[in-house]
């Protein structure tokens, strides 16, 4: 039986410590004992405020901070961002004023070792600073990804691939997104968290994880030492059936989501959680992969042109023509790291008409 924790919470910090507290206490303290080498890794995205829902919120990192040097750890806050300066995003985030005073160290993370995640990878390079950690705090936030659907527990540990390596896994697992899945959950398992607690209170829905997202307030943490129970618990949360999520799915095909989930707390009732993309199986999917496929493309009455989504495109399909960009849909992997990287929030997913009419067509008839 895996225990997953939910509490009702807001940003109020009298209150939100607290809940934290008793979330990693019930999670069991995640493993710190005096001299621990405690490593906190939230979501770091981009340079960004609390309010925009794209990073985790520095007052969760805070309180996390807090628990692990009451109990004698030594913190480490890290992460390995896919745009701007690692010190924008503390002060930009919050983080660099919410943790001051604190005896915690703040570093992005360089240094990589390779460590064997498992076929069909093999020997993968992961950041040090997890690796070596003697306790993994892992503080993810609870958005919508164009490609995964939703970016949750697991998928925040991609945050210890380290800096343009990202980039070069999206284009090695290209368009498979099921195989992609897999990679996150064995980066999971090697860097192995002691304990998840998904920061849901400002959420994000629509097409995030980046600044075309919208912010929703839910108003919850979900905790446990198990990171799909957690992202399990965070999918039937918003409405999705938990198994739709590759993520999910990769680890019940992996063993890693056979345990019965013991909830403890209650989940609020959400409705209407805006989710992008669809799994799509059966008669139509290859007619949808080739030419229905969802696709990036820029506002440009927002878009200023400033470059980040075609400098960190991995398969660098996009360009400028004529004081627009341009997108080669041919090279396209569909992972949509432009959107995730895109400061002004001037990137949206397009569907065709006959595309939302085949995918309405394969969800009353799978």
């Amino acid at each position: 039986m895996t225990r997953v924790i939910v509490r009702q919470a807001t940003y109020d910090y009298d209150r939100l410590k607290p809940a934290v507290f008793e979330i990693l206490d019930a999670a069991g303290g995640a493993g710190i004992i005096p001299g621990s080498r405690v490593l906190i890794k939230p979501n770091f995205l981009s340079p960004a405020k609390p309010d925009d829902a794209v990073i985790t919120h520095p007052l969760v990192i805070r309180a996390a901070a807090e628990y692990a040097l009451a109990r004698g750890g030594r913190v480490r806050v890290g992460d390995s961002q896919a745009l701007g300066s690692f010190e924008r995003i503390l002060k930009s985030g919050g983080a660099r004023e919410a943790l001051a005073g604190l005896a915690v160290e703040c570093a992005e993370f360089a240094a990589s070792r390779k460590v064997d995640i498992g076929e069909p990878f093999g020997r993968i390079d992961l950041a040090a600073d997890a690796l070596d950690a003697d306790a993994v705090i892992n503080l993810p936030k609870l958005k919508t990804h164009g490609m995964m659907q939703l970016t949750l527990g697991v998928k925040n540990l991609f945050g210890c691939v380290v800096g343009l390596r990202k980039t070069e896994w999206h284009m090695r697992v290209g368009v498979n997104h099921d195989l992609f899945a897999r990679l996150l959950v064995q980066i999971c398992r090697a860097v192995n968290p002691s304990v998840t607690l998904l920061d849901g209170i400002l959420a994000m829905e629509g097409e995030g994880p980046g600044k075309s997202g919208r912010p929703r307030r839910l108003g919850v943490l979900v905790g446990s030492a198990d990171t799909v129970a957690v992202d399990r618990m965070a999918a039937a949360l918003v409405g999705m059936d938990p198994e739709a999520l590759p993520t999910n799915r990769a680890a019940r095909e992996m063993g890693m989501a056979g345990d019965e989930i013991e909830l403890d707390g209650t989940l609020p009732e959400v409705y209407d959680y805006q989710i992008p993309g669809v799994r799509t199986s059966g008669r139509l999917a290859s007619l949808l992969r080739d030419r229905l496929v969802r696709k990036p493309a820029a506002d440009d009455k927002t878009c200023t042109l400033c470059g980040e989504c075609r400098d960190y495109c991995p398969a660098k399909a996009i360009t400028e023509e004529g004081g627009r960009l341009r997108f080669d849909y041919g090279a396209c992997i569909r992972c949509f790291c432009c959107l995730e990287v895109c400061p002004h929030g001037a990137l949206r997913i397009r569907e065709s008409l006959p595309a939302r009419i085949a995918r309405s067509f394969i969800e009353k008839n799978p």
